[in-house]
């Protein structure tokens, strides 16, 4: 059996969401088909988020997932998925204040 994870270890593979290129949090409210789902971000707007073909099927985004959007530059209520956590990793954000409760 594998030994419980340290702190040390999940903080080496938590990805933080990169100001500069205008990347938000945000938790999925609703999966619409067709690769699209409904994500409300922690700067207040809910998006239409995009699973880009990369992510579709290596990772499976489900309803409740935390993940990282990156708004569309020419329209701000939709965005493309970067990346999801996994639990470990929610829990770990919001020991650390990135996320609220």
């Amino acid at each position: 059996m594998d030994a419980p994870e340290t702190e040390e270890e999940i903080r080496a593979r938590v990805r933080i969401p990169k100001k500069r290129d205008r990347e938000v949090l945000g938790t999925v409210e609703g999966m619409m088909g067709a690769n699209h789902i409904m994500v409300r971000c922690m700067d207040g707007v809910t998006r239409m988020g995009r699973i880009p073909g990369k992510m579709r099927k290596r990772i499976w985004v489900r309803q409740g997932d935390v993940v990282i959007m990156r708004p569309w530059a020419f329209e701000d209520g939709k965005a493309d998925v970067v990346w999801r956590y996994t639990q470990p990793q929610v829990d770990w954000l919001r020991r650390n204040g990135f996320m609220s409760s």
